[in-house]
């Protein structure tokens, strides 16, 4: 199939590539960056040498890469005419300090770029089958303290929670062409080289390491390896529309995540951040970091996906002991 990826240049969309040609697909990679057709080309020529991939040639014969802001209007909305399905990832980075104008980047990048694609999804024939697979975020249930969430619960009403409305909102509009939408909400993404865990793992290797407020808040969080391979299991699964929580199956607290990571890495993890100094330091972005969603991946169950990584211990073994 031809899959275009739009806000490839990220953490995620970059396994996600990767992934994707591996199992023989052919991949359109779309962002901001010039020079990100370069590092797909050496990625896949290091994993050629490492004996990743055999047919190197085939790989980079069936990978495109475009560079465009995909929050405007261009030639490359063209492309989603010709894809079999299009997976949107776009979405400015939350981790910053959110100014007025920050806030409306993180909204705008999400809300302008699904917008841009349904139009080109519009412009279809009636009957044409397509599939998107769009990006949201357990940040949807706002903060829920000890409610159990599976994906027929309702949204928040704090800033995130907004954002992912809207976001979803605009991409189940392309239903109306008989598109099948998928609303992939992703919890806290864990995986070497990049995601939330890398923000973490300096702190803890100089030994201030520790929970996020009292800790008591629940850490909705999924292995990187698990992510690509649920996007890989909705593409396959067509009976699968609607909101699909990106959740490993363990539940657990955020000071039990912080104590296990300490573990693995021999260091102390009891130098917490008090709620008052993450509130004082990050702003509102700070009481993100201090929400509860104790979400289930109740829909990925229910159909039958296999977690590699269901607990945190060998999904933090995996990721930190083998860099």
């Amino acid at each position: 199939m031809k899959i275009l990826v739009t806000g490839a240049s990220g953490f995620v969309g970059t396994h996600l590539c990767k992934a994707l040609l591996a199992n023989g697909h052919s991949v359109i990679g779309i962002g901001k960056s010039a020079k990100h057709q370069l590092y797909y080309s050496k990625t896949l020529k290091c994993s050629k040498a490492s004996g990743g991939f055999e047919d190197f040639k085939s790989m980079e014969d069936r990978f495109e890469w475009i560079s465009a802001d995909t929050t405007l209007e261009g030639a490359w909305q063209d492309k989603i005419k010709t894809s079999d399905i299009i997976i949107n990832l776009t979405g400015k980075n939350i981790f910053g300090y959110w100014t007025k104008e920050y806030k409306n980047q993180i909204y705008t990048s999400r809300i302008l770029t699904t917008k841009n694609i349904v139009s080109a999804l519009s412009d279809l024939p009636v009957g044409t089958k397509k599939v998107l697979l769009s990006t949201s975020a357990l940040g949807y249930y706002g903060d829920r303290g000890e409610d159990s969430l599976t994906e027929e619960d309702s949204a928040g009403n704090d800033f995130l929670a907004k954002v992912c409305v809207d976001w979803e909102n605009e991409a189940l509009k392309s239903q109306e062409k008989d598109v099948r939408v998928v609303l992939m909400r992703f919890g806290v993404v864990l995986g070497k080289g990049g995601g939330a865990l890398n923000k973490m793992l300096p702190a803890f290797r100089l030994f201030v390491g520790g929970q996020l407020g009292n800790g008591k808040q629940w850490f909705p969080w999924i292995h990187i390896d698990d992510l690509v391979n649920a996007i890989l299991f909705l593409i396959h699964n067509q009976d699968i529309i609607g909101p699909v929580n990106f959740v490993a199956p363990e539940s657990l607290r955020q000071k039990e995540f912080a104590s296990k990571l300490g573990k693995i890495l021999k260091r102390p993890s009891f130098m917490p951040a008090p709620a008052f100094m993450i509130k004082t330091i990050m702003g509102e972005m700070g009481q993100a970091f201090l929400s509860s969603q104790k979400a289930k991946p109740y829909i990925l169950n229910k159909h039958g996906f296999k977690f590699k990584y269901g607990d945190i211990e060998s999904a933090l073994k995996d990721i930190v002991l083998s860099e």
